[in-house]
């Protein structure tokens, strides 16, 4: 198997020729390593590694194959991930793109990063992110602004836009990513890579973060990677507050099968009465367009969305700041430092009411996707009202300005569509359809009811072998 095959090859080929004993695990991460030194200089996907401990991994990884029978191996044996630098990894520092950051390195590992090592993957190095993962752009004063591969001039989106970053270049296969209000699906609309919003509650977590809002997840070159990947991160978790409804059977086995007959709401408007780029709502169509091709039936929708989410939502995500430990707030980013200013006028009283005022208010959302008149299947929309805004762009703006209270126009409309589904749990994924007029991707956001991962690869899977889409 020869490099330029490795670098183009998904997380399941790759995993397949390390099995049948094409290329081994050292192999699979040297040509990662490699390509990495070729781009990160110009892309900043990678900003921390530790390459004598990846290759021990990959040597151990080599090892276990000449002992053991391909069927006895783990499913992504061998191969190389990145973490984000928001989640904690044993024995790696963990500074969340903070200058605040304490120094040291984390005692534990998060619970995903052990169902990566367990599935059999091998831990490769960091990517960036933008503070606290606070902003839709991978953009940050401790290790500066992470470019997309696919438009030099444009950001990759965040905030696990280094993973998106690390994946579109060839860099790896498969990144690791997290979602609190868009985080995986953002930056897979704009580097042109499938993203993955699991349920609130499928992937186990050792704490629920953002008030259970946010959730674990990777980027991937297909739908059938993002489902394999969710098999293998996905619980149930018996000592997790919460668990989702568990799938009747593995996510993987539904890569092909046929949906059914589906009512899919196509979103015409955004909030706050937010246009939608032209290029953006031409995506939503077009793909609306190829799903009646597929004999489903499409409903224009509007008003979806409930304003009175807004002012909870950023009062739930302002005050999970104080779940970080030793930082050194004095050196955290003008951003930051005005959102947790605006944390401390929430009191405990105040954030109980943000967190039943969500509930109360996604109940309408969700229940458009529950038996009823006007029911919905699955819901069709731009991943973003805007294209991938221009690398530095949203960091300017946010820190220009910090302390005016509300983020700036440009975070609302790269989360607008993605943050809602955070609020109610509902699964979700952004499919790379539409490419720009630059060249930039544009993707499509998928979104079904409660626990209804199933049906979105079904139909994701049926789109993606109908339509050539527009990513790596």
């Amino acid at each position: 198997m020869g490099q330029d095959d490795l670098l183009s090859s998904t997380a399941l080929e790759l995993a397949r020729a390390i099995r049948d004993k094409q290329v081994s695990p050292l192999e699979a991460l040297e040509a990662s390593l490699a390509r990495v030194d070729e781009l990160n200089p110009e892309l900043n996907a990678v900003i921390w590694r530790d390459d004598d401990e990846a290759r021990a991994a990959a040597r151990e990884a080599g090892e276990k194959i000449a002992r053991s029978a391909p069927d006895e191996l783990p499913p992504f044996h061998g191969v190389p991930i990145p973490v984000k630098d928001l989640t904690p990894v044993a024995g790696w520092p963990l500074t969340y793109g903070s200058n605040g950051a304490p120094g040291g390195v984390s005692d534990r590992s998060e619970l995903v990063v052990e169902a990566f090592r367990r599935a059999g993957f091998v831990l490769a190095c960091r990517t960036n992110t933008p503070e606290f993962g606070a902003i839709p752009a991978t953009e940050n004063l401790r290790y500066g602004i992470t470019r997309n591969p696919r438009v030099i001039e444009r950001t990759p989106g965040g905030s696990s836009g280094g993973a998106g970053a690390a994946v579109a270049s060839g860099m790896f296969s498969v990144a690791h990513g997290n979602d609190g209000g868009g985080s995986i699906r953002i930056p897979a609309s704009c580097c042109g890579l499938v993203g993955l919003k699991p349920s609130r509650g499928r992937v186990p977590a050792s704490v629920i973060s953002w008030g259970g809002m946010a959730v674990e997840g990777v980027l991937t070159k297909d739908v059938a990677d993002a489902a394999a990947i969710l098999d293998v991160i996905s619980g149930p978790e018996a000592t997790q507050w919460y668990n989702a409804a568990p799938p009747s059977r593995p996510f993987l086995s539904e890569v092909g099968t046929d949906p059914g007959h589906l009512r899919v709401g196509l979103v015409e408007d955004a909030p706050l009465g937010m246009p939608l780029d032209a290029q953006c709502r031409a995506a939503a169509e077009e793909a609306a367009s190829a799903l009646e091709n597929l004999g489903h039936e499409v409903i224009p929708v509007s008003g979806l969305f409930p304003m009175e989410m807004i002012g909870p939502f950023l009062n739930v995500v302002n005050a999970a700041l104080a779940a970080y430990e030793g930082i050194d707030w004095a050196k955290t980013e003008p951003h930051t430092q005005a959102a947790r200013a605006a944390a401390s006028e929430v009191d405990s009283l105040a954030y109980v009411a943000s967190m039943q005022e969500l509930q109360r208010t996604s109940r309408d959302l969700v229940g458009r996707f529950v038996d009823g008149p006007g029911r919905l299947d699955v819901l069709v929309s731009p991943t973003l009202t805007i294209p991938p805004p221009l690398a530095g762009q949203v960091l300017a703006e946010v820190h220009s300005s910090a302390g005016g209270g509300a983020p700036p126009m440009s975070v609302f409309q790269m989360a607008a569509l993605t943050s809602p589904f955070n609020v109610t749990g509902q699964p979700a994924i952004s499919l790379p359809t539409h490419t720009g007029a630059d060249g930039a991707p544009i993707g499509v956001q998928f979104v079904a009811g409660p626990w209804g991962e199933s049906l979105l690869i079904r139909l994701a899977s049926q789109l993606e072998g109908q339509m050539m889409l527009a990513g790596v």
